[in-house]
Formats: C-alpha cells, sequence, structure tokens
C-alpha cells in the first residue's frame, strides 16, 4: 500500500471512529474507561495520526457495543481512489 493511501485509510478509520463514538455520546475519556485504551491514543486514532493493532480495534468495539467491521466501513470509492 502507498504512503499516502496509508495516510488516507487511517484518517477514515478515524472518522469511522470519531462519528461512532459521538453517535454513543461518548466523551474520549469515557470511551477510554470502556474499552481500557488511552484517550490520548483514541484522540490520535481520530485524527488519523497513529496506527491501530487488532487487539485495540477490538477493543474499541467492544467499548462502543458495535461489531468491528463497523469501524472498518470505509466509504466504497475508497479503494478506488488514487
Amino acid at each position: 500500500m502507498q504512503s499516502k493511501k496509508k495516510k488516507e485509510a487511517l484518517v477514515q478509520f478515524g472518522k469511522r471512529l470519531s462519528y461512532l463514538r459521538k453517535a454513543k455520546k461518548l466523551s474520549f475519556r469515557q470511551l477510554a474507561v470502556l474499552c481500557d485504551v488511552d484517550y490520548s491514543n483514541i484522540k490520535k486514532f481520530e485524527k488519523g495520526e497513529k496506527n491501530i493493532t487488532i487487539a485495540t480495534l477490538m477493543e474499541l468495539a467492544i467499548g462502543l457495543g458495535v461489531h468491528p467491521k463497523e469501524l472498518l466501513n470505509f466509504p466504497d470509492d475508497f479503494l478506488h481512489r488514487d
């Protein structure tokens, strides 16, 4: 995957995480408590500044009460962008 594409994937993930967190009316700190992930890392994930592990993805999904695939629900055209 190209560097630009990697960055865009992180940004898209961050947007999705932010959307789901706000939809559940959770602050960064509230989500951090629910999923045992440092709130500062959640902020970095949402900004697309930090890559995420599968284990952390699972923890976030559990904390949000969603299936992990919901966090990876990127726009349909994402894979076709240049």
